[in-house]
């Protein structure tokens, strides 16, 4: 029997599984987890926009969140279906570029807030860093123990986003000297960097057949 989806699913003890019950236990548990996740992530940047000051993070902000909206309603719909969404996944583009400056900068030691009043740009995009690395991390496991065909792909396609908003946001704080990235003295990184060479060839594997007696 086919359909939308190909093969028609069987469940061993009650036959034929109709696509929107086309989903394994460990599945709906771990897509429960990130669909939480993505609220408790969008719930925590609209908290976060009214403390921003530079309009450079309000606008990665806001279109941040935008696309999670849409990622998140894609994700609610294929799940609640077990088909195609009526909208396709799309890509994050960040807007700016990918130069880190690297070195370290005497700072002040970081410490917890004492107040609401306290909140800076640096703490409120350390707190968006952390919400969207954590997705990619929970969209990857996700994606590993999924059954339905498309819920895997629309979670997989996620994780490139989760992973570029993250970019996005490292850089704008490397730029603000927030996020300061040591370099290991040249000695070293070069011994590092050749600690690996290419492999080469098939390696000659044991005949099966003649291991027999």
């Amino acid at each position: 029997m086919q359909n939308q989806q190909g093969q028609m699913h069987q469940n061993m003890h009650t036959g034929n599984v109709p696509q929107q019950m086309n989903h394994g236990g460990h599945e709906v548990f771990d897509v429960h987890e990130v669909l939480s996740g993505a609220i408790g992530t969008m719930n925590q940047y609209l908290l976060l926009q009214q403390h921003v000051k530079d309009p450079e993070l309000l606008d990665i902000l806001n279109r941040q969140y935008q696309f999670m909206q849409d990622e998140y309603n894609i994700t609610v719909e294929c799940f609640k279906t077990g088909q195609d969404p009526s909208k396709p996944t799309q890509s994050y583009k960040m807007t700016q570029g990918n130069d880190f400056v690297y070195g370290l900068t005497p700072s002040q030691p970081k410490k917890p807030l004492q107040s609401v009043s306290e909140i800076t740009d640096e703490c409120i995009s350390g707190l968006m860093l952390g919400c969207v690395k954590s997705g990619a991390s929970t969209k990857t496991m996700a994606a590993c123990e999924v059954t339905n065909p498309v819920v895997r792909r629309v979670l997989a396609d996620s994780v490139p986003n989760c992973i570029e908003m993250a970019y996005e946001l490292s850089i704008y704080q490397n730029k603000h000297h927030y996020y300061q990235v040591p370099q290991l003295a040249q000695q070293d990184m070069t011994q590092l960097l050749n600690a690996f060479a290419p492999a080469q060839g098939m390696p000659q594997m044991p005949n099966n057949n003649m291991m027999k007696h």
